[in-house]
């Protein structure tokens, strides 16, 4: 039998602020291609721990493998990871002053190094590819909450990446706004990404998701397929969580 090929595995993560432990010993294993909704009630640990898989957060103990190099090792360079693992906050970010494609070939050109009329093509079929197309030219305050979001997805998507990691990308939105930023992702997904989301739309994750990861108090305390984690939890406190947002579990 094939094993599985991994592309991001957390072992025994810890990370800490101060005497606040917020990422308490996580495993966590990632395959190539799929789609993991991280769960869980806000101060659970989610964003802590994508901003650790980026290395944005240093972690204290434990290993993060990529590709299966350790990059969790205290002193390493974060910069040559960070490129190949994109990551979009909740807050879109985008540099007010610049135009959505100036925003979206800033980083190419000075990090990546790219040819301009190279970069300046990619933004264009990126912007095209999420009809954003007539957008190029405008300036983030001309764009609804869902246009900026997916300007900030395409941004980060202009670098490349292997992984997407996406930090309650809806949460910010109009709710009648959040479905064009969704739709996105589920492209995404169909497109062979990797992508690792943390979300509080719990309908999305039961649809989308390959597998959902439910923490609490910055543990892992399940991980299963939705249909599983959605219609037979295992573990009480799962259940107690899904009794609460769904009112179904």
């Amino acid at each position: 039998m094939n094993q599985p090929q991994y592309k991001l595995q957390l072992e025994d993560l810890v990370c800490r602020f101060g005497d606040l432990t917020v990422c308490d010993g996580i495993n966590l294993s990632i395959t190539e291609g799929e789609l993991i909704c991280l769960i869980g009630a806000s101060g659970s640990g989610k964003s802590t721990l994508l901003r650790c898989m980026n290395l944005l957060e240093p972690i204290d103990s434990g290993h993060i493998w990529f590709d299966g190099i350790d990059i969790g090792v205290p002193g390493i360079d974060p910069m040559p990871y960070r490129k190949r693992i994109g990551i979009v906050f909740q807050s879109f970010n985008l540099f007010p002053h610049m135009s959505v494609m100036e925003n979206i070939c800033l980083a190419p050109r000075r990090v990546l190094k790219a040819k301009p009329s190279d970069v300046a093509d990619h933004a264009m079929e990126l912007l095209t590819r999420f009809g954003l197309a007539d957008k190029a030219h405008e300036y983030p305050d001309r764009l609804s909450g869902g246009q900026q979001q997916r300007v900030a997805i395409v941004r980060a998507l202009a670098m490349k990446p292997e992984i997407m990691l996406l930090d309650e990308i809806t949460s910010a939105l109009d709710p009648e706004l959040v479905g064009e930023v969704l739709e996105v992702v589920k492209q995404l997904k169909g497109a062979g990404m990797t992508i690792v989301l943390a979300t509080h739309e719990m309908g999305f994750a039961r649809e989308v998701a390959d597998r959902v990861c439910f923490l609490d108090g910055g543990k892992v305390v399940e991980v299963a397929e939705p249909g599983v984690m959605f219609g037979s939890p295992k573990e009480v406190r799962t259940r107690e969580f899904l009794g609460r947002v769904l009112g179904e579990v």
